[in-house]
């Protein structure tokens, strides 16, 4: 049927004439010759409508625009995909209006944001992050793209590979944290996972690595906002992790919506060719994201002819839903402000993603109904879910050895989240249904059944705000305001708290108080959790708080109050299950912060890996005419890789197989690690570099290497890293990537601040 198709068309697929002869050659020629032949056959009108991606509306809501008259356009050869589609059946439909209607029968390519999990929905990628277990990070994008390709989808918008070191940046809640190393190993494991080893297989996706680039650095964490820095900072921090992401394979890029030194993304040649293309060597296509180039009129760069135009001559591929390539395109070739060779190159390259994706091949191969009611949220896939989940909580703080919580008594569980289904998946889980998902107070009764006796009291409003609650609850009710007041929840509650022996409560932000256009200016808890935290803590039984939260959050007061902290994120559809399991003791906790908690918004931006000053404060202790607050410590509340067990790990000195190392030389550092508590535990061993002397100013120290080690009770195990010139290197003024010989201090420890240390010096 589908090679008639192609017969018809006038186009003799290569893949059936040359089927003997695949063997003798490569891919890329089989390619090449393939999309030669039907380029061929294309006018200037369908090469355009290739590069034009639409979202038809009544699926998922990712944007404020959709797109009208899309099945006339689809006949008429003017679409080259689709996004916000969802499910089989109507993937399928909407690819027969491509195949059997258009003039050359060009299979759509359909899209989604796939951001963490798809219908299925795990941890927010800030969580994943935490766990520190890129083998499992790769595993969750290889289940979420299984699932998505069963039903339906080719094409994910993940993964989110911004550098953010914001925390009042709402979409902070999408990434991997601040750190530039873990951030790569994140962002290359999800790549893979993805695509797998054969992107024309029925179970793997293309993945779109967004925001290109430097979205995390919004000023003043506004989203969208300008992004203003320096090339070195640039190279040294904030482009490796989609460097990483292109190395891994990456079929496709998204360019962001902030501007570069002074260009909007999508008309930054420099991003786009020179570094993308010329640099990176990326093969693949670029596709903006929602109507970014559309934008870049109230930027101030013209009209839609002319900020279209700069899009293509930048190195844009695709328009996301703007459609200001399919109105204004074939004009400027006339007006020759583009050229004919811009527009077949990337039409070339949307064809091509196509082409690897096996759809000339079969167009449906995606839609297979019999896969999609196997596949998608199946029972595996929840099992997995808790997993991840169980593995991103990080324990703050944890006072008596409170937790884990004895399997007796009386618990009182009390907060707007403890018994709340539409906020445990997160933001941006657009095709996750949010009632599928498990409560706090259900996962409890789940796990300790009658042994343990519940007291429930909601205690407060996520917020009393009725503005706040009206923004955050866009996309449906999140901030549910009760019809008691505010003084009638805390009352009862503190009636629960003072019947039970222990208190948990669950608190935090609503899912959509973080994510896209959801910065917050003051990221502590709402006045009416606070008012409730302060009555619970006056009745002087341990108050363990389980945080919710897309962000770190300011929590000086709450870390004082509270007798143990566990912050989980937004756990997704297995959120109760995997807390119980955590605070029940049947899985230590593990997670490790990939973002530095400030004290106050003040500190922001506050990273570990910071610059010194030429009067750097020495410890916290306040000093006058040095780099310092008057009214707050410099450190963050909880630094970077910081995380507690149920167990204690102890780190002796670090070992070094040479402290004179000469030239292209690898070296090992070791530090033995034990485990001095009660419980099995989990280890994060990180590995940081210092380079006190170079040609430009470095970090006082930077991330170069973890292990996550398992250790029973008081086992030891000698943890080593290889050491090469490569952990050395930097972006020099010349933006040339070098190390230069010297002292270097090599730290191994639990965290970015607790490290045990020993220096070396690296000749040449």
């Amino acid at each position: 049927m589908i090679k008639k198709i192609l017969i018809v068309a006038g186009i003799i697929s290569t893949h059936f004439l040359h089927a003997q002869t695949r063997d003798a050659k490569s891919d890329s020629y089989r390619m090449k010759v393939y999309v030669d032949a039907l380029m061929k056959k294309m006018t200037l009108d369908e090469k355009i409508g290739q590069l034009n991606l639409l979202n038809p509306g009544g699926g998922v809501a990712t944007g404020a625009v959709v797109s009208s008259n899309v099945e006339t356009k689809i006949k008429a050869g003017n679409v080259g995909g689709l996004f916000g589609v969802i499910g089989v059946d109507k993937i399928r439909r909407a690819q027969e209006l491509a195949v059997n209607g258009s003039r050359l029968h060009i299979p759509l390519i359909f899209g989604s944001d796939v951001i963490h999990g798809y219908k299925t929905t795990f941890p927010i990628p800030l969580g994943l992050s935490c766990s520190w277990d890129t083998v499992m990070i790769e595993r969750s994008a290889r289940i979420a793209g299984t699932e998505a390709s069963a039903d339906g989808l080719s094409w994910v918008f993940s993964p989110m590979v911004d550098i953010a070191r914001d925390p009042r940046w709402g979409r902070i809640a999408e990434g991997a944290g601040e750190d530039t190393y873990l951030g790569s190993k994140v962002a290359a494991a999800m790549v893979r996972g993805y695509q797998g080893n054969d992107l024309s297989a029925k179970n793997t996706v293309m993945a779109c690595v967004k925001h290109y680039a430097l979205y995390g650095a919004a000023e003043a964490g506004r989203d969208y906002n300008t992004t203003d820095m320096s090339r070195i900072k640039m190279y040294e921090y904030y482009l490796p992790p989609y460097k990483a992401a292109v190395d891994a394979g990456a079929g496709s890029v998204m360019s962001s919506f902030n501007e570069v030194d002074g260009i909007p993304a999508s008309a930054n040649k420099f991003l786009m060719t020179d570094v993308l293309r010329k640099q990176w060597d990326f093969k693949g296509f670029v596709v903006t994201d929602y109507t970014a180039i559309n934008e870049m009129i109230e930027h101030g760069m013209g009209d839609l002819k002319t900020v279209s135009a700069l899009a293509l001559n930048a190195g844009i591929d695709m328009d996301m839903v703007g459609e200001g390539f399919l109105t204004t395109l074939k004009k400027s070739l006339t007006e020759k402000k583009v050229t004919l060779q811009q527009i077949e190159t990337a039409c070339r390259r949307i064809l091509e993603a196509k082409y690897k994706l096996g759809l000339f091949d079969d167009p449906y191969r995606y839609c297979d109904s019999s896969r999609a009611r196997k596949e998608v949220l199946s029972i595996d896939k929840r099992q997995s879910a808790r997993e991840f989940a169980e593995h991103s909580f990080v324990l703050l703080k944890n006072n008596n050895q409170t937790l884990p919580l004895k399997k007796s008594g009386t618990i009182a569980l009390i907060g707007p989240l403890a018994n709340n289904k539409n906020n445990m998946l997160g933001t941006w889980a657009v095709s996750g249904d949010a009632q599928l998902s498990i409560t706090v107070l259900d996962g409890i009764k789940n796990i300790i059944g009658s042994d343990v006796n519940i007291l429930y009291a909601k205690g407060a409003n996520i917020s009393d705000d009725t503005s706040l609650a009206k923004k955050a609850n866009v996309f449906g009710e999140k901030v549910d305001i009760d019809n008691r007041s505010p003084q009638e929840l805390i009352n009862e509650a503190v009636i629960t708290a003072n019947n039970a022996d222990v208190i948990v409560a669950v608190i935090g932000e609503a899912s959509e108080m973080s994510g896209e256009s959801a910065s917050r200016s003051d990221i502590g808890l709402p006045t009416s959790q606070k008012e409730l935290l302060k009555a619970l803590s006056k009745t002087g039984k341990p108050l363990v708080l389980v945080i919710m939260s897309g962000r770190p959050l300011t929590l000086p007061w709450e870390s004082e109050i509270a007798t143990s902290i566990l912050q989980v994120w937004f756990p997704g559809h297995e959120a109760g299950n995997a807390i119980a399991d955590v605070l029940f003791g049947n899985y230590n906790p593990s997670g490790k912060t990939t973002i530095s908690f400030p004290r106050n918004v003040g500190q922001i931006p506050i990273y570990y890996n910071h610059k010194n000053t030429g009067r750097p404060l020495k410890g916290d202790v306040w000093q006058k005419f040095r780099s310092d607050y008057l009214d707050v410590a410099n450190s963050p509340l909880y630094p970077f890789g910081f995380g507690l067990s149920y167990t204690t790990f102890s780190y002796e000195d670090v070992r070094v197989s040479t402290n004179n190392p000469k030239g292209n030389q690898s070296i090992t550092a070791t530090a033995k690690v034990t485990n001095t508590g009660k419980y099995a535990g989990e280890e994060v061993v990180q590995l940081y570099i210092s380079d006190p002397v170079a040609s430009v100013t470095r970090s006082v120290k930077d991330l170069r290497g973890f292990k996550k080690i398992m250790l029973q009770r008081g086992e030891s195990k000698d943890v080593t890293f290889t050491i090469t010139t490569e952990d050395l290197k930097f972006y020099n003024t010349g933006l040339h990537h070098v190390w230069e010989p010297g002292e270097f201090i090599i730290q191994i420890g639990t965290n970015s601040q607790d490290v045990k240390s020993v220096k070396l010096n690296w000749t040449k």
